[in-house]
């Protein structure tokens, strides 16, 4: 797998996982209807911020992370990320290469720390990939998140030092 910058060429490759994720409303506080473009605006970030795609051998999409500044003047040191492994590929370890990598990124760029805002407390997978690779959980906004299922969820901030 092959993590690399990426372009606008990608984003018809990353729409379709995107729209589903988005859409299917369990893990992103994303508006369910959000449009090619609209997603395209809200995905593929401008510099400084930086959006990539891991891509497999054959150059098949697997997946994507945003990743950005997290807050504006004097709490610009703290990073943010987000990301979106197709569904067809979960499983396979791209994210935890995308949050990996998302983090060196950081680090490198001189932030402090990374932070996300808004995990939702059902999404074990990710709640369990971020703890294993040193996030902790700051604190939980209480039925933070309506759940297609599973109805009002916690919303895990969660937090790494760098």
């Amino acid at each position: 797998m092959l993590i690399r910058e990426a372009t606008p060429e990608d984003w018809p490759s990353i729409w379709p996982f995107f729209h589903a994720i988005a859409a299917a409303g369990e893990t992103f506080t994303y508006p369910l209807d959000l449009t090619f473009e609209q997603g395209r605006e809200w995905w593929l970030l401008p510099a400084p911020s930086r959006t990539v795609v891991a891509v497999a051998e054959d150059g098949t999409v697997l997946g994507s992370a945003k990743m950005n500044r997290n807050h504006q003047g004097n709490g610009s040191h703290i990073a943010s990320a987000s990301y979106m492994v197709d569904p067809a590929h979960s499983g396979r370890g791209v994210g935890r290469a995308l949050t990996e990598y998302t983090l060196e990124w950081a680090r490198a760029a001189g932030y402090r720390a990374m932070q996300f805002n808004a995990v939702v407390a059902s999404n074990e997978r990710a709640v369990g990939l971020y703890r294993s690779l040193g996030f902790d959980i700051l604190g939980t906004l209480p039925e933070g998140f309506r759940h297609p299922v599973h109805g009002y969820v916690g919303l895990h901030v969660m937090h790494r030092a760098l």
